[in-house]
Formats: structure tokens, C-alpha cells, sequence
């Protein structure tokens, strides 16, 4: 036998083309099925969903309200000895606190535009 009888030997006709490609096709929906059943089974054992009666309701004050307020940063004081080493027991909970000036920056006249527009800043 020559080589060429080999290669026609190990070329798949059409008809087996078409057979692979349907299985294939089954194993695929196979799959699928498979996937939606196990995410069935996945949703019933989750909890119910929470019932009208259960949901988050407003307080009887009302809704709350957002608090503005004008802060500061929380300057790191010096040690005695001048370094400004701080322990953390000395740090507060936050880095910065309340401005003793409550009264809201306004834009001035003159002042510089958004960022980049090539305006002269602050005169």
C-alpha cells in the first residue's frame, strides 16, 4: 500500500463528520441541562425571600438626614524633646476634626476654572 491509500484510509467521510458533530451537539445540551437542574437544586435550598412584613421600613422620626460639617486636619504635635514621634496611644480615631469656622468656602471672581482649562488661577 502506498502512502496516499493511508491518507484516504484516515480521512474521515462526510457521514462521520456529521456524527461526531451531532454528539457532540448532545454532550453539549447534556450539559446544559445539566447546569440548569443544579441551579435548581441550588435556588431550593436557599432561604425563603424575605415577606412585606419583613422588609426595611422607615424610622418613625423620619428619614435621617445628611450632617454637613467643615473639617480640619489633626496637626501632629511635637514631643518635649522636639521629635514628632507619636505612640499609638496618642493618635485620635480620626485624621481630621471639626473646623472651629463652619461658614462654607464660596468661589470668588478670578479664581482659577476646572482643571486644565488655562485659565490664570487665583489672581
Amino acid at each position: 500500500m502506498s502512502t496516499a491509500t493511508y491518507v484516504l484510509l484516515a480521512a474521515p467521510s462526510g457521514a462521520l463528520k456529521v456524527t461526531v458533530v451531532f454528539i457532540l451537539g448532545l454532550v453539549i445540551a447534556g450539559a446544559l441541562i445539566w447546569a440548569v437542574r443544579m441551579g435548581m437544586r441550588v435556588m431550593d435550598r436557599e432561604p425563603d425571600r424575605p415577606r412585606a412584613d419583613e422588609q426595611p421600613h422607615l424610622p418613625d422620626g423620619g428619614a435621617v438626614r445628611e450632617e454637613r460639617e467643615m473639617r480640619e486636619p489633626d496637626e501632629i504635635p511635637l514631643n518635649e524633646n522636639g521629635s514628632p514621634r507619636l505612640m499609638p496611644y496618642e493618635l485620635h480615631h480620626s485624621g481630621s476634626r471639626r473646623g472651629d469656622d463652619q461658614k462654607r468656602r464660596r468661589w470668588l471672581p478670578g479664581s482659577s476654572g476646572s482643571f486644565g482649562s488655562g485659565g490664570p488661577g487665583r489672581v
